[in-house]
């Protein structure tokens, strides 16, 4: 077990969004969770937006804009570590599968960090899965991540290596190599996608031993899996991801009233099972980051 360990919270994600009263997806909503979660003890919030209408993802540089703007304005200690996730969607159509069908996303390497480059937050997710997921293939392949990796660090900002399988840490191993990604990069396990690593303790261990030692990682499932994954995480040594991006439930049948009462929990888990929680001071120690 770690001596110190940092909790992330990701507030509202890009999935579809739940049946749930208070799931946040206006500007000011997100921002406010954002708030709120890292006043219970989140180190870094991890960022996606959403069309303030509709809730529906959103790629908009004037809506990351305002989301990063309005946190800032009350807290600009807590870690922003924003997405780079969408633009690697590929759906294939029913006429011909050689063609993009409905619900492609593609975007270059320049679209997809645009609000990454403009904004300049400490963090942001890497996804570098090419697999079957959400009803289409996420694609990541080497061309692409090797820009998106140089672009990030050209801007100054530390990347999120985000392993969704279990060839994603030898691509992460090739892209270190070739200093696409920097050698402190931390990781983060995905666990319990339906086509990806199972929500497992197996999973998890196998996960902790690819990464370089030393790599700061943060282990977390999705859905049911939430909480069990973040503590055989805290126990393998490593850091706790919560947040509506992946269970709005604290336990079975059990609404969590916001990201807040999710931190909460990571929290208490950390402690009852023997770990301290580190402070947003800390985990920039921990993660090489400016404060």
């Amino acid at each position: 077990m770690a001596e110190k360990v940092f909790i992330t919270c990701a507030v509202t994600g890009s999935s579809p969004m739940p049946a749930h009263p208070n799931f946040p997806f206006r500007p000011d909503h997100v921002a406010a969770e954002a708030l709120a979660a890292a006043q219970a003890g989140a180190s870094i919030i991890h960022l996606h937006v959403r069309d303030r209408e509709t809730g529906v993802p959103s790629q908009s540089l004037d809506d990351y804009r305002e989301v990063v703007g309005l946190i800032r304005q009350k807290n600009d200690a807590v870690i922003l570590n924003v997405t780079t996730g969408p633009g690697c969607t590929w759906m294939q159509s029913a006429e011909d599968p050689a063609v993009a069908g409905p619900g492609t996303l593609m975007f270059t390497a320049e679209r997809r960090l645009e609000h990454i480059l403009e904004l300049k937050p400490d963090m942001c997710t890497l996804d570098i899965c090419t697999m079957n997921l959400w009803g289409g293939v996420a694609i990541n392949l080497d061309p692409m991540i090797t820009r998106m990796g140089e672009m990030i660090q050209d801007a100054g900002v530390m990347p999120e290596i985000e392993c969704f399988e279990a060839g994603d840490f030898v691509f992460a191993d090739d892209l270190m190599a070739k200093g696409a990604l920097p050698k402190n990069a931390p990781y983060s396990f995905v666990l319990g996608t339906k086509y990806g690593l199972p929500a497992t303790t197996e999973a998890m261990m196998y996960c902790k031993n690819q990464v370089p030692r030393g790599a700061r990682w943060t282990g977390f499932g999705v859905s049911r899996h939430s909480f069990p994954m973040a503590a055989q995480a805290v126990l393998l040594g490593g850091n706790v991801r919560v947040g509506f991006e992946d269970t709005i439930y604290l336990r079975r049948g059990q609404l969590a009233n916001d990201n807040a009462s999710l931190v909460h929990w990571g929290a208490e888990l950390i402690e009852r099972l023997g770990g301290e929680i580190a402070t947003v001071g800390e985990t920039r120690e921990m993660l090489g980051l400016a404060h």
